[in-house]
């Protein structure tokens, strides 16, 4: 007996190192290329997009006397500085909608999305005289694309279209003494991961006065980054959440952002799998082990050995099968072939009801609602801890009265 159990022993740490080195291949397949494949999805989709709201600004020139140094001797010169000046931005009534739209690219999903984004801006000049003003609106990014722009100012069309710099739309226009003027900005692009409205382009506390932000999504799981402010009203829709920011004067320092939900990625969650298959056949074999010793039931280490193959398969085929099909499908699949494997095998090794009762039971328990566990976030631990305390009082109760000095002796 303790010979067989030696058996089984290296058997199981054979099986075990096969299982790391797929889990390592799995990992190096997903994360390895994963870099040149998400290059390739922000190509077409763009990057993570961060939203900043236009700016009216004018210049002012002022002298200033500067001190240089000419052949050893310190002249000073008159130098012109022009000064740039921002107007304040009194109102903003901004509109999102977006539209998830994920992306599979080899063993991972990316969380693809498209964005409608409409903003009413109002700026009032405060200089105490008619200034000609210059009105800049940034992109959120210069690789994406953007259709159907359109840039007002007092809700009129401009006459000539405004000029692209550096990422920004910039555009003249004469603003008079005390007068506020609403600049109307639209278009629709996409991006990836992360849509974000920045308050201010730099990192300082910025002021709002009169502000709504209004975030149409189509999704229904929404988590925002932690350096973000959270929406001062939710409302459930059809089809997803209406989220609300509204100050009517706010001071603050942090930007407003949302969290596209990301899907069950299939390679790094076969790897899980993998790692976690040496738990899964220890616990089988065990179970096999007492009811073949409870049953009389002879079964070689040789046997162990296609028992262990037959677990391995599920594995293999699961890795292999998430590049083509849904993680469900290939999970359903590949849990069938292994299921079939075991149980033919064990029902000419020791008939059909401990092939189809106890041996299948025991494979459905330990392997595929073990490994199913990982589809559920947060609950993997919790679900294979009941799972191992279940099985350690099914097999006390079964072995409480084998008398184990008898089955370990030398037999003559």
């Amino acid at each position: 007996m303790l010979k067989k159990v030696l058996a089984i022993a290296l058997i199981f740490i054979c099986t075990s190192i096969a299982w790391m080195i797929l889990g390592g291949t799995l990992f190096a397949r997903t994360y390895v290329a994963d870099s040149s494949l998400k290059h390739r999805v922000q190509r077409i989709w763009g990057v993570p997009q961060a939203q900043t709201a236009p700016t009216i600004s004018y210049t002012t020139e002022r002298l200033r006397a500067e001190k240089t140094q000419v052949d050893g001797k310190t002249v000073t010169k008159t130098v012109k500085h022009l000064d740039t000046h921002c107007l304040p931005l009194v109102g903003s009534d901004i509109k999102v909608g977006l539209h998830l739209d994920h992306r599979q690219k080899g063993l991972l999903w990316y969380a693809t999305y498209a964005v409608k984004f409409s903003g009413a801006y109002q700026f009032q000049n405060n200089t105490g005289q008619d200034r000609l003003l210059t009105v800049s609106f940034p992109f959120p990014s210069q690789s994406s694309i953007y259709d159907g722009f359109a840039m007002k100012v007092r809700n009129i069309p401009w006459a000539k279209s405004p000029e692209s710099v550096d990422g920004q739309v910039r555009g003249v226009i004469l603003v008079r003494a005390g007068e506020t003027v609403t600049v109307d900005v639209a278009y629709g692009s996409q991006g990836m991961d992360r849509w974000s409205y920045r308050l201010t382009p730099t990192d300082k506390v910025a002021e709002l006065r009169n502000f709504r932000l209004e975030i149409q999504t189509d999704f229904n799981a929404i988590d925002f980054p932690e350096d973000t402010i959270a929406a001062t009203h939710k409302e459930r829709t059809t089809d997803g959440w209406r989220l609300t920011w509204r100050y009517t004067n706010l001071l603050s320092g942090a930007n407003i952002g949302l969290l596209m939900p990301q899907k069950l990625q299939p390679g790094p969650l076969a790897a899980e799998i993998s790692f976690f298959a040496p738990v899964s056949l220890f616990f089988f074999f065990v179970v096999m082990l007492v009811i073949t010793l409870v049953r009389r039931i002879e079964l070689h280490p040789m046997h162990y050995f296609f028992l262990s193959s037959a677990f391995f398969a599920f594995h293999l085929l699961l890795a292999y099968l998430v590049d083509h099909l849904s993680i469900h499908l290939a999970f359903a699949i590949a849990s069938l072939v292994s299921v079939a494997l075991v149980v033919s095998y064990l029902r000419l090794a020791g008939g059909s009801r401990f092939a189809f009762v106890e041996a299948g039971a025991a494979q459905m328990v330990y392997l595929v609602l073990f490994s199913y566990a990982f589809f559920f976030r947060g609950f993997t631990g919790l679900a294979i801890t009941v799972g191992a305390i279940l099985t350690l009082f099914v097999l006390m109760q079964i072995t409480a009265r084998i008398r184990w000095n008898e089955v370990f002796a030398k037999r003559p």
